[in-house]
């Protein structure tokens, strides 16, 4: 008499449970692959996913066809290369945000563009040339197509490249843009002023946070606002629900020390990671390049009772990741490969490091607990060499 089991027919509502209990995409499309009971017993598009590790979206090959629309995404978990094709980040193209699954890309038009690189949706976000200090685009103006007005009354023009490649530092969204029945919103943080601009969807143009200017190191949605933060580690609160937006401020003490500041949302509290970097000369072929390395990070924890950042050694088992992307945290146990207590980065800075110089891009691993920095070990060096702009980019992998 035989034991086996026929998967078959196991029903419906066992296999919704067990499928309920995956974690991750793959194993989640492996499920549906035993046979066809277990396909028709769940959807396609799973819903309950959490938020999925990063991919590294990579730089073009260095032998890559320029005609190609192919992009490389690395999967730190398995060494794996995903190539996808993305027409939307041809040569001409820059990348300032990762969020919700949603890449933003700038070219040089006025238009602003998010896509989703898995289920190829598109959407525009208002163009730039909406910005508030924006005060007129003259498309037939070359090379000074745009006349931008600053917070002193100041006018001066700037090209079209000019505004795809340093107006705006990095955009943020406060949810997945692919939900059609809700509301999302974008903030743009600006390179060159240090203001805050938001929209909602359907909105046809930028506003202003007015108040907040000068808390333009990184913005985290947390707690239904979004939370700014100087480079002194003071944080604005920012309220964008209503008619206006509502700003409060956490006066905290002034954090001395390090070069960029980052905030993420770990385990429902608010962390500030300061990064450290370090000028590093390299002579190659007569020629002096100096670029950005990092060196250290340190992390604090937002302590509400008497409104402090206090210090952590540990991350209690889980990972950041910080570049140009939203900051994010995840629990190292429920990817594999995933390194606890550590924090995964990419540079964010490419002003400075990308004016033709040699060496490899500031990318790495920095462990917390043992304070040391160590390559990432799976970036294919041999197909992706030198320093290229645009630099790697952390990006979730969603189907929503």
């Amino acid at each position: 008499m035989s034991n086996s089991v026929d998967l078959s027919d196991l029903p419906p509502e066992l296999l919704e449970t067990i499928a309920k209990k995956l974690k991750i995409h793959k194993d989640y499309i492996r499920f549906r692959a035993v046979c066809i009971g277990f396909r028709d017993s769940v959807p396609k598009i799973p819903k309950h996913l959490p938020c999925q590790l990063p991919w590294l979206m990579l730089p073009r090959r260095t032998n890559q066809d320029p005609e190609s629309n192919l992009r490389s995404f690395l999967s730190i978990s398995d060494g794996k290369v995903h190539l996808i094709n993305l027409p939307e980040d041809s040569d001409n193209h820059r990348r300032c945000g990762s969020s919700h699954g949603w890449l933003v890309m700038l070219d040089e038009t006025p238009l602003i563009s998010i896509v989703n690189p898995l289920t190829q949706c598109k959407q525009h976000l208002p163009p730039l040339s909406s910005f508030p200090n924006v005060i007129n685009f003259a498309p037939g103006e070359t090379g000074r197509e745009y006349t931008i007005k600053t917070s002193d009354d100041d006018v001066y023009t700037c090209s079209s490249k000019e505004m795809r490649d340093s107006f705006i530092k990095k955009v943020v969204f406060s949810s997945s843009p692919s939900n059609e029945d809700a509301d999302y919103y974008a903030l743009a943080i600006l390179n060159q002023t240090g203001d805050l601009a938001y929209c909602k969807k359907g909105d046809k143009r930028w506003k202003f946070i007015d108040d907040a200017n000068s808390y333009c190191e990184d913005v985290v949605y947390y707690e239904d606002c979004f939370y700014a933060v100087s480079k002194h580690g003071t944080i604005a609160k920012c309220d964008v629900n209503g008619p206006t937006p509502d700003v409060f401020f956490l006066e905290t003490q002034r954090q001395i020390g390090g070069d960029m500041q980052y905030l993420v949302n770990w385990k429902d509290e608010l962390l500030l990671v300061t990064r450290y970097t370090e000028l590093e000369f390299n002579m190659d072929q007569n020629k002096l390049d100096i670029v950005y390395k990092t060196s250290e990070f340190q992390v604090y924890k937002l302590v509400l009772n008497g409104l402090k950042w206090e210090g952590v050694s540990e991350l209690d088992g889980h990972t950041l990741f910080l570049g140009e992307n939203s900051s994010i945290a995840f629990c190292a146990s429920d990817f594999p490969g995933c390194k606890r207590d550590c924090i995964y980065f990419t540079d964010d800075y490419s002003e400075w490091n990308y004016d033709g110089a040699n060496g490899n891009h500031d990318l790495g691993v920095y462990d917390l607990g043992n304070e040391s920095l160590e390559a990432l070990t799976c970036y294919p060096e041999e197909f992706y060499s030198g320093r290229r702009w645009p630099p790697p980019i952390w990006f979730t992998p969603s189907l929503h």
